[in-house]
């Protein structure tokens, strides 16, 4: 795996990591689609303990459609969402795929809390479905 690297819109907060994903997802969720102003939010998961973040950042901590804590951490010039953690998954970070420098490879999973996704929204290919978060 190359490494994952990527920055905000103005490029003030970084952010690298040379850990193999996790996962990369879509998720649906309703905190989701708030958050980007889409349908949708992609995500790639890595270990909080493989990322270096470079540039001052804010942290906006919400609860999700789980009922658990969420936190998004913004730029706070730009105001772009650079990455998320859930409470949900202890231990990982999801770095938000399109502040990514190389965006080629990304190639989602899964998708999760499909029962609040938009109804004009089709994916295409072999991508797990799930209503809510899998357990």
């Amino acid at each position: 795996m190359p490494e994952i690297k990527g920055s905000c819109r103005c490029g003030k907060v970084t952010y690298q990591s040379y850990a193999q994903p996790v996962f990369t997802g879509v998720c649906h969720c309703v905190a989701c689609q708030k958050n980007t102003g889409s349908a949708f939010a992609v995500g790639v998961a890595v270990p909080v303990a493989s990322l270096t973040i470079n540039g001052s950042t804010q942290r906006y901590n919400d609860v999700g459609d789980s009922g658990r804590s969420t936190q998004r951490v913004f730029c706070p010039n730009c105001g772009s969402t650079v990455m998320q953690s859930a409470d949900a998954m202890p231990g990982m970070v999801m770095v938000t795929a399109g502040t990514l420098d190389d965006k080629r490879w990304v190639r989602p999973t899964m998708q999760i809390y499909c029962a609040s996704a938009q109804p004009w929204v089709y994916l295409g290919g072999d991508i797990e479905r799930f209503p809510k978060m899998p357990g």
